[in-house]
């Protein structure tokens, strides 16, 4: 089968590979039918993730068909259409019972990473009857893709974690896919203001039509004071760090209301420094989480029922041989204005 392999920082090659094969009971493979890239495989590119080592096939979103099941499976069967999930839970640990999928001790984020993922036309997912999900029979299997992670971590590491709730005043800082999908389910809580702040206008002006109630492009570096103006000096209860680098932290510790929270989802490859000389006496939270992905049932509910249109993240498509393009055209957003990119097996 064709696959998108990663062979080291700034590697990665479409190469053939061996169809996978069940090698445990709870295993499913999957003939993927469509997939797409996250920002997570991007910074594997840049080598901030160790744990992802040459000749690991990237990827851990897509829906596809069922196409064999081991001997344990019971809630799946092939034919089945499935979304599969970023986070792989044997639902029998201890991190499993408390809902920390991410933390499953025989799984977690491991597609992609610690075994092959999905960027390919195939792909085993251990742990199936745990980690896959039935689609809906009318459902819009483009849509559903971005359930496999992106709608899921906004919400779950941005939007609970930051504890947005009615009234409250909220930044999301970086308007890319994650930041719009904590922009998309924050709206869920009813916030009396969604502020955005990025680089990018197009970016922004896509956030202004997906619901944020103020934009700030932080080119001129004055996203902090503007923040302040428009919060008339108090700053925001939630600050949502949504793209992983030390300068987006700092905008959040700097805009960070007293008694707020800080919300980390993006993924860091170095250090952030952490100002407690300003912020010791200030009674605010910081919080990190991988995604545990416990919201995708509720998520896919609101899908079903038109509540959330993740179809409209969606701005490039590509087939699985055209994959290097469309990693070329998702790492140059700011010139090709992409925010997910739909790949077709």
């Amino acid at each position: 089968m064709k696959a998108l392999v990663y062979h080291g920082p700034g590697q990665k090659s479409v190469d053939e590979r061996p169809k996978p094969t069940i090698l445990e009971p709870g295993d499913a493979v999957v003939k993927i039918l469509k997939t797409t890239i996250c920002g997570t495989d991007l910074h594997i590119l840049k080598g901030d993730v160790p744990t992802c080592t040459p000749g690991r096939i990237l990827g851990h979103e897509g829906v596809g068909v069922v196409e064999a099941v081991g001997s344990a499976v019971r809630a799946f069967k092939p034919g089945d259409h499935v979304i599969i999930s970023c986070i792989s839970a044997c639902g029998t640990c201890d991190y499993c019972r408390r809902g920390m999928y991410s933390h499953c001790r025989h799984g977690g984020w491991i597609l992609g990473n610690k075994i092959d993922g999905t960027q390919a036309e195939y792909v085993r997912t251990p742990h199936a009857d745990t980690s896959l999900y039935h689609v809906p029979p009318g459902t819009e299997e483009e849509a559903l893709v971005m359930l496999s992670d992106i709608l899921p971590t906004g919400l779950e590491c941005g939007v609970l974690n930051g504890k947005v709730e009615p009234g409250s005043t909220v930044a999301i800082v970086g308007a890319g896919p994650i930041g719009l999908a904590a922009l998309l389910t924050a709206q869920f809580y009813s916030p009396a203001e969604i502020i955005m702040i990025d680089l990018d206008d197009n970016r922004l002006e896509v956030a202004a039509r997906f619901g944020a109630t103020s934009t700030i492009n932080n080119a001129d570096g004055k996203a902090v004071e503007k923040v302040m103006a428009l919060t008339h000096g108090r700053g925001v209860d939630t600050a949502i760090e949504a793209v992983g680098v030390p300068a987006t932290f700092v905008t959040c510790e700097d805009i960070i209301a007293p008694g707020g929270t800080i919300a980390n989802v993006g993924v860091h490859g170095v250090k952030a420094d952490l100002h407690l000389e300003k912020l010791w006496d200030r009674n605010i939270a910081i919080t990190t989480r991988l995604v545990d992905t416990v919201t995708t049932p509720m998520l896919l509910k609101t899908v079903q029922s038109k509540k959330l249109e993740p179809k409209l993240l969606i701005t490039h498509r590509f087939r699985l041989d055209q994959i290097l393009d469309a990693y070329e055209t998702f790492g140059a957003a700011a010139r090709t204005h992409a925010l997910k990119v739909l790949i077709e097996a």
